[in-house]
Order: C-alpha cells, then structure tokens, then sequence
C-alpha cells in the first residue's frame, strides 16, 4: 500500500485542521518526529504567531513553536485549497453545544464539506472531534463517498485541474477514514500528546491499519478497536466517567456541608484506602471543553434509540448548579458580617478552569461572574494568566485582571477563590481579606486556617 510505506517511511505529509489545544500540540509532534505538516486554521493571527515563532498557549513554550517552523517542516497557513498537499488529513476542530444543550456539529461539518471539496484519492482523513457514536460514518463517510466533478492532482508545486465523471469513492481503496479520540490535558505534568496511549478505530481493517500507523509514529502507544463507532464511545465513557464522580463528590459537599463536616478531610480519609477508591474533588462547576459538554452528545444520541440517560443527565444538573450553591455560600458568608451580595465588592481569584493553565473554555468563573452581577455585586478578578476576560460563545465580559496589593485586598468585601493557581500567595491573601469562600480548599490543602476562610 502506498500510503502506508509514506507513512512508515516518513515521506507522508501531514496535514491538520485547527490549531487549537489540541491541534497545535498534535502538529508540533509530528513535526518533532520528522513529518512536514501543513497546519490548517481560519484564524489568521495564530498563522503570524507561529510564523514569527510566538506560542498563543502557556503551556506551549515559544521555543517549541520556533523550532518547529524553523525546521521547515512545520507550514501553517489559512489556505484551505492546500488540502490536496496532504497525505494524511486529521481534524481538530470543536464540538460545542446549541442554546438547547444539543450537539453543534456545524464545525466538523464544515470542515468535512472543505475537504470534500479538494479530497484526492489515496488520503487518510482521522477525526478527533469529540462527537457522539456514529459522527464518522453516518456524517463523514457519505460525504467523502462521492468524488466531484472537479478533482485535482498535485505535480510538484502546482495543482492541475482534471475532469472526472461522477462516481463512488470507496472507503478503504480509494480513500481511508478513521477516528481517534484526542486525549488532551493541557498542562498536565506527568501526560503529554506523545506519552497518552491513542485509541484509533476504522472504518475498514485497511483504514485502521493506515491511521494506526500514522499515530504509531508520534505517541507512546496505540489502542486498535473494532469500529469508529467504538473509540468515539471511549471517549465519551472517558469523560462521563469523571463528570458522574465529580457530581457525586459535588453532592456530597452539600450534603456534609450540612452535618458540619469537611467534604475535603473526609475525601482524605477514603483515599488512604489502596483498594477500590478513587478521589474526585468538588469545585465551583466544571471546566475545559470535554466534562461540560461531551456526556450530553450520548445524551442526545440515546434518545434516537428511546433510551433514557438518568444518571448522566443528572449527574449534569448537579454539577451546573454548583455556581449557584458557591453564590448560595457567599451570601451566607457576607451575613455574618451583616452584609449582603447586593452591593458588596467581590474579588475571584482565577479565571481558568483549572489551575496554572490560561484555558478558559466552559471556565466556572464566567457563571460566578454573571450570578454574582445579577445580585448587584461589584464584581472583579485576577489571574495571572488571564489578564483580559476573553469573549466566549456564551459570554462577553469587558474585564481585565486587578492587581493583587495588601491595601485592595482590605477593600473587597469578600475574596472568591475560584481557581487554585499555584502562583497565588495564599497566606498574604489570608492575612489581608477581610473575608474568603474557598471553592478548592486552596487555603486548607496549604495548612492556613482561619476563621475568616469559609469553604464552599
């Protein structure tokens, strides 16, 4: 097969649509490992930050993004007509979720319909969108079936325009389709793209063979399955897995929280048991791309076969209403100084959805922040790796990150600590708050106590 001897011998060229977390750090690997990779994107400014050697990420150093482009393998550009250059072809583009809390495929469709449009034959396309069971072959596969009129073939530098009647690509000679689900964790010390085993699932044995082998030249290992419809469930289990134990962890929280015992010391507690348990922790909501939104794509698609998905869908309501159970918190908080939300001043410490990365996908901060505006508080922030509010589908916030002195400190009427960025000085944050809803038990896990620090 040729392919598969491009691919084998590093010949093949890569190409990847969307540099985004996910995208961004895949191209860099390939590129580290020797492939050419053309990166695809409509965002223009990524294209100059990279050209000019400047990464748009704080996990991703600028030195790893100037080696790559200066190597010369490594070719971003918004020039979607250069889909006819690449050999192998690997989506990265989201999945969010409509004003209904249904899945929005319109990324992934669109993106099918371009490559469609300049697909040639003997490609490899592998999705990685996160997407319900089926995306691949009931979406994907039936448009890239159907050669256009207009087909191109690539001579060298130049593309030269042929004529072909209509027909049937036939997946698995003509063109390969797989699905691997991506398993990014931004900043995460232990795991990155290269190190995180790759589940990959094809359409046809030759597809799976072809796309195996591609991800067996940039990470660790790769787990072949069955069936796309398999690895895009994988990693649906992935996330609802750990959406139904933070719920559980969440609803305990409020349910100790009424006996007067510590959610975080009890979690503790259980954890020194080797066997059978593992900890989850409560927060303020959830974050990033995937926990947020991946368990309602199966959601939506059980319904189709008159399944009803209770536990998930509860385990959703559960972790959506905790921004409201943090607000609930800090207006208790305030009476106690017999002050309420309505006109106090109010500092979130952290933007990001988690700690010492600047992602501010699905970020519970944003709730807290509306909530808290909604109650007629006066409402501010600081994260040291946020230092503007960033529009966001859902919100647009006109906010830059205040400066952290022990004189404002004293001005706020309370201090949320939304996100437990290793940056922040905690104990100079307790010495100089009047008052503090610690949503992450920042202040406890660091042995600062104090009567003023109320958890949340």
């Amino acid at each position: 097969m040729e392919l598969l001897d491009k691919i084998n011998n590093k010949t093949a060229k890569v190409g990847i649509i969307g540099l985004g977390y996910v995208g961004l750090p895949l191209a860099l690997e390939f590129t580290k490992k020797g492939f050419s990779v053309i990166g695809f994107d409509l965002d223009e400014k990524k294209i100059n930050s990279i050209e000019n050697g400047k990464s748009y990420f704080k996990h991703i150093g600028h030195q790893r993004i100037a080696e790559a482009f200066d190597s010369g393998n490594f070719n971003p550009t918004t020039d979607f007509s250069r889909l006819t250059e690449p050999d192998a072809i690997i989506i990265c583009v989201p999945t969010p979720l409509d004003e209904h809390r249904e899945p929005d495929l319109s990324y992934i469709v669109n993106t099918a319909t371009t490559v469609a449009k300049y697909l040639r034959q003997g490609q490899l396309i592998v999705l990685e969108s996160t997407t319900y069971p089926g995306t691949t072959d009931e979406i994907l596969l039936p448009m890239f079936q159907k050669i256009p009129v207009e087909q191109y073939e690539l001579s060298g530098n130049s593309v030269t325009e042929l004529e072909f009647e209509p027909e049937t690509f036939k997946v698995g000679k003509d063109f390969y389709l797989a699905f691997s689900p991506e398993r990014e964790d931004p900043n995460n010390p232990d795991f990155n793209t290269s190190t995180i085993p790759k589940v990959v699932g094809g359409v046809t044995p030759s597809c799976l063979e072809v796309a195996v082998a591609l991800y067996s030249n940039v990470v660790v290992n790769t787990v072949p399955v069955s069936s796309t419809r398999v690895a895009e469930a994988a990693k649906l289990l992935e996330n609802i897995y750990r959406s139904v134990n933070i719920a559980l962890v969440n609803e305990l929280k409020v349910v100790f929280d009424k006996m007067g015992i510590d959610v975080w010391e009890v979690i503790k507690a259980a954890s020194t048991k080797p066997f059978g348990f593992h900890a989850f922790y409560p927060g303020p909501g959830l974050g990033g791309h995937c926990i947020p939104i991946d368990p309602f794509y199966l959601t939506w698609k059980a319904r189709e076969h008159d399944v009803n998905t209770k536990f998930i869908e509860l385990a959703g309501e559960i972790n959506t209403s905790m921004p409201n159970y943090v607000i609930e918190k800090a207006g208790e908080a305030l009476n106690r100084f017999k002050k309420s939300l309505n006109g106090s001043k109010v500092l979130i410490l952290g933007a990001a959805y988690k700690k010492d990365i600047d992602d501010m996908r699905e970020s519970p901060t944003l709730k807290l922040i509306e909530i808290l505006q909604r109650k007629g508080a006066q409402v501010f922030y600081n994260d040291p790796f946020v230092p503007k509010l960033p529009k966001t589908r859902h919100y647009s916030y006109d906010m830059v990150s205040t400066e952290i002195t022990a004189k404002s400190l004293k001005e706020y009427d309370l201090v949320l600590l939304s996100t437990d960025h290793s940056a922040f000085d905690y104990k100079f944050i307790q010495e100089n708050s009047r008052l503090i809803l610690d949503t992450r038990n920042a202040f406890g896990n660091r042995g600062i106590y104090s009567d003023k620090i109320v958890k949340a």
